[in-house]
């Protein structure tokens, strides 16, 4: 409990702590001083007319049980942390234990990767063993976002096909699992003109993928497209190199249409993918890499197996 914002918040929960299995002490001793309340050893009440409560003591074994919880959670507190941010006499953490494990498993693993080491990724993508590894790779680091599918959804982009913000080839994936990527589309509106100016921006960007517009609107657009053309390009082909999506076809990971693309204009939009450097190893990350390099290959891949 390293994180706590404020030390007070670690006092409270210990004394919390300790003030709990006090409390259980003091319960256990007023529990076992057995007080006569009646002469035929009941506690003197009566319910439905000849029900009555017998004043017996605990059972020994329950209050032995009892004893020995009280003795174990002490025991338990003073290795462990468990009282606010202290750390135990043992040093014990979470952190530690996954770091430890997640050791193990990759020196398990590294006979399987060392295997890989000299593969092509036209090579790891027609093996079916890292192909499997790499579509278990996906499940538990990339479907959350892109699906199990890889198909993605709004906002989040298609692996499956071949329209890539940043580049689909081999190296270019590889760099974005390890690194992550932070796409940023600033707002253009100021740069484009007035509300008009942005709606006609707006169709003539429509008019780059041969979507429905109005053609008078896309003429007027034309020439405040200006602005956008220096990260699209003049004819709004994308660049890789900046992230900037390719507007001539009619791949959409924002949303589509008029009230979409004026949107994006006046506001903007910040996109991030994590970077996944410091979770998976550089033979983790080759090998998802080569599997998702090969979701949008999959014809030609299929076709060489």
């Amino acid at each position: 409990m390293s994180d706590f914002f404020s030390s007070g918040w670690s006092i409270f929960i210990a004394a919390a702590t300790v003030g709990g299995l006090i409390a259980c002490v003091v319960l256990l001793i007023i529990a076992s001083r057995r007080q006569v309340m009646a002469s035929d050893n009941t506690t003197g009440h009566v319910w439905d007319e000849d029900l009555r409560e017998l004043n017996n003591p605990l059972p020994m074994w329950w209050m032995g049980l009892f004893v020995l919880t009280i003795i174990f959670a002490g025991i338990y507190l003073a290795l462990y942390p468990g009282l606010g941010s202290e750390a135990g006499k043992l040093g014990w953490t979470s952190l530690g234990e996954h770091a430890a494990d997640t050791a193990q498993s990759r020196a398990t693993m590294a006979p399987v990767y060392a295997a890989f080491a000299d593969k092509t990724p036209e090579q790891l993508a027609k093996d079916p063993q890292a192909h499997g590894i790499g579509e278990r790779l996906f499940a538990n680091n990339c479907a959350q976002c892109h699906g199990a599918d890889a198909k993605g959804s709004k906002g989040f982009p298609n692996l499956t096909d071949r329209d890539w913000l940043w580049g689909g080839e081999f190296d270019a994936i590889t760099q974005t699992i390890a690194q992550g990527r932070n796409g940023m589309m600033p707002p253009m509106a100021a740069a484009v003109g007035t509300s008009e100016d942005v709606r006609n921006v707006a169709h003539y960007v429509m008019s780059l993928s041969g979507s429905a517009h109005n053609p008078l609107y896309a003429q007027l657009g034309k020439p405040k497209f200006t602005a956008c053309a220096a990260c699209h390009g003049v004819g709004g082909k994308g660049n890789p190199a900046l992230g900037a999506p390719n507007l001539s076809d009619k791949v959409w990971l924002h949303g589509w249409g008029e009230a979409a693309i004026v949107a994006m204009v006046n506001s903007g939009k910040h996109n991030v993918m994590p970077a996944h450097g410091e979770r998976l190893t550089p033979e983790q990350i080759r090998v998802l890499a080569a599997y998702v390099w090969s979701l949008s290959q999959s014809q030609d891949v299929a076709a060489a197996r």
